[in-house]
């Protein structure tokens, strides 16, 4: 849930610029050596001194400590909450069981992707919701909009806007690394389920069993005053290191997950992103969603591109890079791509028309003016490693 990848990320203005917000570890990033950049409008590390790529090996086999306190946490109240969150959203609310959590897309009526977001109904009998930092005022807007109305009418709904902080654990030390914190069982928390507890200390925190690296994680919803207390703690651990934006997208791409912006937009469809998952039977069934007409009629007729992986070796494949079939005609465009770090050779994801998008079907990515093969690959890139309480 990135909006954009490193090379956008070293496009934008200088650390420094006026206007940037900063999060509650900024002077932790700092001091600890983190190269400060400006990204969707806040200031934030895209590496440390090891580099990006120690620090992405470091998080698929030990575990890191990333800052996303950028990403918008709202909390949503009241006894029509979930009416009126499946008024916005594809996924079925309803059916999620106390402190369980999912991820969904907020659609418009063309069917296209607003954003996708995490949404949890909490045993606290409140929604939480995380969506992108860079669809933060754009979602805010939208969700009081649709609150505004639902009240207008008599319905019990209302909005809060949290200032937690949002810390990432992620890697396979995870588990054994934030137990020794927490007075919970942590292998009776499966992913995507979130409990609220005390963490090294610090009362107040929500933890949720997710990531956007596809390793075992959680993100730790954490008051903004103890924010660097909770941080220092896990950093104290030999087996955690910190780490930025960089890492976090090369991490993402390997377990084929998407960028907002770049791999899902409003101008994409569910279908078209392979990610009809995210719909319930129910849903599906009742078309009460925005953009329904559209997204289903795409099921039944087939959509007519489609979102897939490609491998290649050789020069690296980037976004906007064009994707040719066999004879040489534009089939699709790249997305995202990156060298994978994992597996010495180049990873990408784009769209292709839909006769071209079988895992194998051999194509050719132009690259600086030349043409060099790429192989449709299925995703996951490198497997993930989500964990199910048994």
């Amino acid at each position: 849930m990135l909006r954009a990848g490193c090379r956008a990320v070293l496009s934008r203005r200088p650390p420094g610029s006026e206007g940037l917000k900063q999060t509650p570890l900024d002077a932790l990033h700092r001091a600890r050596g983190g190269r400060m950049v400006p990204f969707a409008g806040w200031s934030l590390p895209l590496h440390y001194g090891q580099g990006h790529l120690q620090s992405h090996l470091h998080t698929r086999r030990h575990c890191s400590l990333f800052d996303v306190s950028h990403m918008l946490q709202t909390l949503v109240y009241g006894r029509d909450r979930i009416r009126f969150m499946e008024s916005l959203v594809v996924g079925d609310i309803a059916e999620l069981k106390p402190g369980q959590g999912t991820l969904t897309l907020l659609t418009n009526e063309k069917g296209g992707i607003t954003d996708d977001l995490i949404v949890t109904n909490t045993s606290e009998n409140h929604l939480y919701v995380v969506s992108n930092a860079a669809c933060a005022d754009k979602d805010l807007a939208i969700l009081r909009d649709r609150a505004a109305q639902l009240q207008a009418t008599g319905s019990d709904v209302h909005l809060e806007v949290s200032d937690n902080a949002l810390l990432a654990l992620q890697g396979p030390s995870m588990a054994r690394v934030l137990q020794a914190g927490l007075s919970d069982d942590l292998a009776k928390l499966s992913f995507m389920n979130s409990i609220t507890t005390t963490v090294f200390g610090v009362p107040g925190c929500r933890v949720t069993r997710c990531g956007y690296t596809g390793e075992d994680g959680v993100e730790i919803s954490v008051p903004a005053g103890r924010a660097v207390e909770l941080a220092e703690q896990l950093l104290g651990v030999p087996d955690v290191w910190l780490a930025g934006l960089a890492a976090r997208d090369s991490l993402r791409l390997e377990a084929g997950l998407c960028l907002y912006g770049n791999d899902i937009d409003e101008t994409v469809t569910p279908a078209e992103a392979g990610l009809m998952w995210t719909l319930g039977k129910r849903r599906r069934a009742a078309m009460d969603f925005p953009g329904a007409a559209v997204i289903m009629a795409q099921v039944k007729e087939k959509p007519r591109r489609r979102r897939v992986g490609l491998t290649s070796v050789g020069p690296a494949i980037r976004p906007h890079m064009a994707i040719l079939g066999p004879e040489g005609r534009p089939v699709g465009t790249v997305t995202s791509g990156c060298p994978s770090p994992c597996l010495g050779k180049n990873i990408a994801m784009g769209y292709v028309e839909a006769a071209h998008s079988r895992a194998g079907t051999e194509l050719t990515v132009e690259v600086r003016k030349k043409q060099h093969p790429a192989v449709i690959t299925k995703m996951p890139f490198v497997p993930t490693q989500y964990y199910m309480a048994k």
